[in-house]
């Protein structure tokens, strides 16, 4: 793929501040475009942004608390007014929530995990896909995991919300068949995250790849050449530049 696939485009990274999203939020400017930086800390999206022009790039930041879903709704209005389209939509948030039986678990922790997985994705979907419409080739990339399809013990919160949030992608992705715009779930192989360090805190920390080898992937599903649409992918990871 030419370093230039996606150049000129305008892709939306939400949970950029850290992990998989920033390393996409880079390879994408990388490629040409211009990244739309939404997360809800203000210094790790001010330091992405940092690294991004250091590289000759730039971005916008919208600090943006995905729980505050009037917040949400305004987004659309708001990349309407600035870019008036949207390329490429990346939504690589998560919340774990606690890894506990299922009969001990909070239910209101259970509703921040749906909250942030689920809930949030479809007042986005809602407020950003006149957007997707308006551009040639508008792309989404839901970062799903393979927990949906092999759930288990202590992790049922987190496994049903990716469950919910695949669903919820690939019916949209149906309902848009008969438009230019293309919807996949992604599903990276186990990552050196925070994430991942929060569910396995005693786990070696060189055992997993970092994020960044797996960002060329995803940027590749965000090209206007890809007809990827309405299925699951495992992505693999790209060989170390370094």
């Amino acid at each position: 793929m030419s370093e230039a696939a996606l150049s000129g485009r305008v892709v939306l990274v939400v949970g950029a501040s850290r992990g998989l999203g920033a390393a996409v939020a880079r390879e994408a400017a990388r490629q040409g475009a211009h990244p739309v930086l939404l997360a809800r800390t203000q210094g790790a999206l001010e330091e992405l942004d940092d690294r991004i022009r250091a590289e000759g790039a730039a971005a916008t930041l919208v600090p943006l608390d995905l729980r505050d879903g009037d917040a949400l709704d305004r987004l659309g209005p708001s990349l309407f007014a600035r870019f008036r389209r949207l390329d490429g939509f990346v939504f690589t948030a998560a919340e774990l929530g606690s890894l506990a039986p299922l009969a001990h678990q909070d239910p209101r922790e259970l509703a921040e995990v749906f909250t942030i997985n689920v809930l949030a994705f479809q007042r986005l979907v809602r407020t950003l896909e006149p957007l997707l419409r308006a551009s040639d080739a508008g792309r989404c990339v839901v970062v799903g995991d393979p927990i949906a399809a092999a759930p288990r013990a202590y992790w049922a919160p987190y496994a049903a919300a990716k469950v919910a949030l695949s669903a919820m992608a690939l019916a949209w992705a149906q309902e848009l068949e008969q438009t230019p715009i293309r919807v996949v779930v992604a599903e990276p192989g186990p990552m050196a995250t925070r994430l991942r360090r929060r569910a396995f805190p005693g786990e070696p920390p060189n055992l997993r790849p970092s994020p960044e080898v797996f960002a060329p992937a995803i940027c590749a599903l965000l090209a206007p050449a890809t007809t990827a649409h309405g299925v699951r992918l495992a992505l693999q990871p790209a060989p170390s530049s370094a």
